[in-house]
């Protein structure tokens, strides 16, 4: 049973009941008429203004960007400079295709909102990224939705299965995408969901097998409707579909799908397919021109249906970009440049705990050289950072009472690396 309120006050403007209109209790205080009309007005301005930005004309939430909000390619591409180095190339395909995809879905709510008709539809362009671990795949994506203020998520495509096997169902990614917005299922449709691992899946035989592969071709298969565009009965609280159960519908024609891989051995097929050609001089002498530190550049269609992508898979995923691996000096260029740099970070774990860190020019070569030794790329970086510097954060506060600072040497380095296992360089 509700409590009785004796409130004869407003609890806004304090005024007494004798004082006002009228005064309009509830259970635990009360509004006078004049209040209750000021933040009527307060709040049409407010809703208003929300959907002028955030909203169309029937009330449903847009992504936060609007045609003149939406950062030009150059803009995205100096934003993850701040965040990523090096992989120029990749940033700069990323960068317009992820302008034209939000130009379009800008064009096409406007054109939604008009009497205007338009003749040439123009279809999304999603994005297959190739390149070994460690080369910045993940950050580029995360980086790019943060920067435009989407729903964002990052799935792993070797844990999905063939639907009628244990596993989970390629649904499941759209999902994991409702619940970064809180089941929003407009926003959603606005959404950039990052497909990892993508390789993985790659058909285990160069012809169709009359057995089904749990989790390869069939996968692909299931993943075609997604990619392409099409109304998906996605379950309200994720897991396995079962008939019983109220869908909800969501239409993935506007969501960016963004996939990527390592593609172990794909150099070898971009070398074999390049090398076929090299018949007679001029051939030779263009073949000779060929980065064959980095093939991974030259991938194409063909190549990615050779690696084990059905056709259908391939030709959803039209833009095709590759990162670089990363040499001593990119590697370098990370430890210190990045505003979330590994050396940036750790200096400020030791400023909380009073203990100044500085690192010596040798102590970064030693860690940028083990890194390379690793073939881990950035992410060897981090994990070798942080064997080293174990023991000091563990006796940084105790630190802090004894110096103000702490100097890294090659030599500290290398006496820490070398308590898990001897040091190989």
């Amino acid at each position: 049973m509700a409590k009785k309120n004796h409130t004869e006050h407003c609890n806004f403007c304090g005024r007494r009941q004798d004082e006002v209109p009228m005064l309009l209790t509830g259970i635990d205080g009360a509004i006078c008429s004049d209040c209750a009309s000021q933040a009527n007005a307060v709040a049409e301005t407010e809703l208003k203004r929300y959907k002028d930005i955030y909203a169309d004309n029937e009330g449903r939430p847009l992504s936060g960007l609007k045609e003149q909000n939406i950062p030009r390619p150059h803009e995205i591409k100096d934003f993850l400079d701040k965040y990523v180095i090096g992989q120029d190339e990749a940033k700069r395909t990323l960068s317009v295709a992820v302008y034209n995809h939000y130009k379009r879905l800008e064009n096409k709510q406007r054109l939604g909102n008009s009497t205007e008709s338009d003749d040439v539809e123009i279809e999304k362009s999603n994005i297959i990224m190739l390149g070994p671990t460690g080369t910045g795949k993940t950050l580029l994506v995360r980086t790019i939705a943060r920067l435009l203020d989407v729903p964002f998520t990052i799935v792993d495509a070797t844990v999905f299965t063939e639907a009628g096997y244990v596993g989970e169902d390629v649904e499941s990614i759209l999902s994991r995408l409702l619940q970064v917005c809180d089941y929003n299922e407009a926003l959603a449709q606005r959404g950039i969901v990052f497909i990892d691992e993508i390789d993985k899946i790659a058909r285990k035989q160069d012809n169709p097998s009359l057995t089904r592969e749990v989790g390869g071709e069939g996968v692909q298969q299931s993943l075609l409707k997604l990619l392409e565009g099409s109304v998906v009965n996605v379950p309200p609280k994720g897991g396995r579909k079962h008939p019983d159960q109220d869908f909800i519908h969501l239409d993935t024609r506007e969501i960016l799908f963004i996939c990527g891989g390592a593609f172990e051995g794909l150099e070898r097929r971009i070398a074999r397919r390049l090398g076929s050609r090299t018949v007679g001089y001029t051939n030779v002498r263009n073949t000779a021109r060929l980065d064959e530190e980095d093939l991974m550049r030259y991938a194409e269609p063909q190549d990615l249906r050779s690696f084990g992508l059905i056709p259908e898979l391939v030709g959803r995923l039209p833009v095709i970009t590759a990162l670089r691996p990363l040499d001593e000096q990119a590697l370098r260029r990370i430890l210190l440049e990045p505003k979330n740099s590994i050396v940036k970070q750790y200096t400020k774990l030791f400023e909380m705990d009073g203990v100044q860190l500085v690192f010596e020019e040798s102590a970064l070569d030693f860690i940028v050289k083990q890194a390379i030794q690793y073939k881990l790329g950035a992410r060897g970086l981090r994990s070798i950072t942080e064997r080293i510097m174990k023991e000091a954060m563990f006796d940084a506060p105790k630190l802090s009472k004894d110096s103000s600072k702490l100097y890294v040497t090659a030599d500290y380095c290398r006496e820490q690396i070398a308590k898990y296992a001897p040091p190989l360089v």
